[in-house]
Formats: structure tokens, sequence, C-alpha cells
């Protein structure tokens, strides 16, 4: 089955949203390589240059760092959302994968000169330590305190709530249907 991801919220949101819930039950899209791909390609605009094009021949393994951080994040947001201190272990998660993957800088000398920015590592570690440093700009900033999961009973996506009346995580995706399920239920009483 070839789920799209839901994504257009914080990117650490839409790694989280990477576990749907569906009428067979909850799936992940990333426990495959075409998964993530999948995924890196719905993201393309946020991620930085060429880590699409970097994953063409990804691996299992490269699978492993990816999801250690979406765990960590997801965890330190649902501890984060409840007003919980966020474990110990999560942000230990999260620092070890900035910390394997550093952050360079370089001045590119040209016209403009520029002041350059890459991680350091393999691809799949580079990508999980820039994953891991958006979802702690997530969880340091006040949108944390935003974060709210879809009204829909059968839905466990997250968002960011920005608007004190939205209710799902998409009007088009779990609004339409709620509203078609009471409409539905409305007109089967009459």
């Amino acid at each position: 089955m070839d789920l799209i991801p839901f994504t257009g919220e914080p990117l650490a949101l839409d790694l989280v949203n990477t576990r749907p819930l569906t009428a067979d039950g909850q799936v992940d899209l990333l426990e495959t390589a075409a998964g993530l791909q999948l995924w890196l390609e719905a993201e393309s605009d946020r991620l930085p240059e060429g880590v699409v094009m970097e994953f063409d021949a990804l691996t299992a393994g490269d699978l492993a760092p990816v999801m250690a951080v979406r765990d960590h994040t997801a965890s330190a947001i649902a501890h984060a959302r409840d007003g919980r201190p966020v474990p110990r272990a999560e942000i230990d998660g999260l620092n070890a994968a900035m910390r394997a993957s550093p952050v360079m800088r370089q001045l590119a000398w040209g016209d403009p000169p520029v002041l350059a920015s890459e991680r350091a590592g393999a691809p799949a570690v580079r990508l999980a330590g820039f994953l891991a440093e958006d979802a702690a700009a997530l969880l340091t900033s006040g949108d944390v305190t935003l974060i709210r999961k879809c009204a829909a009973e059968d839905c466990v996506m997250l968002f960011v709530g920005s608007n004190a009346r939205r209710r799902w995580c998409s009007a088009a995706r779990c609004g339409n249907r709620v509203r078609v399920s009471r409409y539905y239920h409305r007109s089967k009483l009459t």
C-alpha cells in the first residue's frame, strides 16, 4: 500500500507523522528504504541541498539513524505536549544524532562570498543530525505548546494549532470525513 506522507507541518512533526493510522492499523511509512526515499522527495524543499539525491541507493542500515531520531522526537514531543519533563534519554538521543554529524562552516569565495554550512558524516547520519536539530528547534520554540493531535477518532497525526479553531490535521483529510459522517448520521435519524 503506497500512502502519501502527511506534510506541511514543521519538519520534526512531519517525521513523527510518518506512522499514520489506517483501516488496517498503524503503518510505518519509513520501514523500507523506498518509503524513506518517498518521504525525502515529499520534503525535498525543506531539506539541505542534495540530500534527496544522496539517497538514490538507500539500504536498511540507512534507516536506523533516522528511525532513532524519529523515536526520540515522538517521545520528547509527547512529553512536552503533556507538560511533563522530556526524559533525559530522548534529549541524549537527539544530542547524539547532532554530535554524530557536526556542522562545519566554511567560507566559499566568489561573487558574492558566502559562508556555507554542511554536516560531516555518511548521508544517513547527516540526515539524522539535520532532523535532530530541527526537532530540538521545535522543542525549544513556543510552538511546542501549540502541538495538538487531530480530533478525528481514527487519526494520530500531530499539527501545530496556531489557530485556536483548528481541530484536524487537515480539513480536506479528516475534517471532511468527520463532517460527512456527522451529516450521514443526522440524515439517517430523520
